[in-house]
C-alpha cells in the first residue's frame, strides 16, 4: 500500500521525532486512489450566453443539503466550458442509466463540440435541456461558486427533480464504467439466462417474499402496491406502455420490499435487473406495447387482496396463477410484465 502524507503531527509529550525524508507527493497514484471510490456518472447541463444547449460529464455530483435542498459538482479551471458555467444561472444534473455509458462517452469528448447536435431533448427549469431517459433529473439555480485549487466547486439549489426510470445508475471506478449488476447483466447478454431459468427464479423468490410479506407488511405497504396499480392503469389508459411495463416491475418490487428482508430485498433486485434489461430492448426496437397482458391485470389485484387478507396460501396461489399464465410459450413468458 502506497500512503502519501502531506503533514504530520506529533503527539504530547511524545519525544521528538527525527526529521522524517520527505517523500514527494505523487499526483498520479492519488489520482489513481480516488479512482477507488466508485461514484455515479451524470450529465451536467445549461444554457450558453447565446440560448444554445451546452453539456459535460460528471462524476463528482454530490447531495449538500436537504433544507434547503443543495447539491454540488465541480469543474477543471482549464476545462472549455468553465466560462459557460461560471456564467449560468441554470443548470440541470441528468444521473444516467447503466446503459447510457455511450451518452457518457459523447459528452466527455473534446471530438464533439456540439454535444446535442442531433439529439432530442427536453427543456426543464429556466430552459434548461434535459437529457431523455435519464435514471434521474435535478433542475438547479446556481447557489454558490468557490474556487477550490484547480477546480470550482458549483453549488445548485434543487429547484425541481424527477424520477425518471428504475433501472441502475451507470458508475464510474478505477478509470472504468462498472455496472451495479455487471454480473447479470454479462450473463443475460450471453444468453446464459434464459427464459426458463428466470421464470423458475421468479416463481420460487416471488412467492417465498409474497409469503413474508403476508406476515412483514404494514399498512402504508399495502397502500404504495395499490397506488402503483392504479397508476399502471393511467398509463395503460394514457397508451404510454413504457411507463407501465416499468410500473409492473415496481409492484413486484415493492412486494419485496413489503417482506422486509434485506436478502430478499437484494436477490428482488437482480431479477428486477434482468427484467428491465429486457423491457429496454423492447422499447428500443418499439415493441414495448407487446409486453403488456390485459389479462395479468386482475392477478395483480388479487395478490393485493391476498396480502391485505394475509392470506399466505391465497397469495401463493395469486402468483403461481400469474406465473402459469405468463409461462405460455405464446407470451414469450418471462419477457411479459
Amino acid at each position: 500500500m502506497n500512503t502519501y502524507e502531506s503533514a504530520s503531527k506529533a503527539q504530547a509529550g511524545a519525544p521528538a521525532a527525527q526529521p522524517a525524508q520527505a517523500t514527494e507527493f505523487d499526483h498520479k497514484e492519488f489520482r489513481h486512489a480516488l479512482g477507488c471510490f466508485p461514484t455515479g456518472v451524470a450529465i451536467i447541463s445549461t444554457l450558453d450566453g447565446k440560448g444554445k444547449a451546452c453539456g459535460l460529464t460528471c462524476n463528482s455530483f454530490s447531495s449538500v443539503s436537504l433544507d434547503p435542498p443543495l447539491v454540488l459538482w465541480s469543474l477543471r479551471k482549464k476545462s472549455s466550458s468553465i466560462d459557460v458555467f461560471r456564467n449560468t444561472g441554470a443548470f440541470a444534473i441528468n444521473v444516467l442509466a447503466g446503459d447510457q455509458g455511450a451518452l457518457s462517452g459523447r459528452f466527455a469528448t473534446s471530438a464533439i463540440t456540439d454535444k446535442f447536435e442531433g439529439m432530442a431533448f427536453s427543456s426543464g427549469y429556466a430552459g434548461v435541456p434535459l437529457i431523455d431517459d435519464c435514471v434521474a433529473r435535478f433542475h438547479c439555480s446556481m447557489h454558490q461558486q468557490h474556487d477550490a485549487g484547480d477546480h470550482i466547486i458549483f453549488i445548485g439549489r434543487v429547484e425541481r427533480f424527477e424520477r425518471v426510470r428504475e433501472d441502475d445508475p451507470l458508475v464510474f471506478c478505477k478509470g472504468a464504467y462498472m455496472m451495479v449488476t455487471q454480473s447479470l447483466r454479462e450473463l443475460a447478454a450471453k444468453g446464459t439466462i434464459g427464459p426458463a431459468k428466470l421464470l423458475e427464479a421468479r416463481r420460487l423468490v416471488y412467492i417465498g417474499m409474497a409469503r413474508l410479506a403476508c406476515t412483514n407488511a404494514a399498512n402504508e405497504d399495502f397502500a404504495a402496491i395499490e397506488l402503483t396499480l392504479q397508476q399502471m392503469q393511467d398509463q395503460i389508459d394514457a397508451g404510454n406502455m413504457l411507463q407501465r411495463a416499468r410500473l409492473a416491475i415496481r409492484f413486484f418490487d415493492q412486494i419485496a420490499a413489503a417482506a422486509h428482508n434485506e436478502v430478499i430485498a437484494v436477490v428482488a433486485q437482480s431479477l428486477t435487473t434482468l427484467l428491465q434489461l429486457s423491457v429496454n430492448e423492447y422499447h428500443k426496437s418499439d415493441k414495448v406495447g407487446t409486453l403488456y397482458r390485459p389479462e395479468l391485470d386482475p392477478l395483480r389485484w388479487e395478490m393485493l387482496a391476498a396480502l391485505k387478507g394475509r392470506d399466505k396460501t391465497a397469495v401463493e396461489n395469486a402468483v403461481s396463477h400469474y406465473l402459469d399464465y405468463v409461462s405460455q410459450a405464446k407470451l414469450m413468458a418471462p419477457l411479459s410484465v
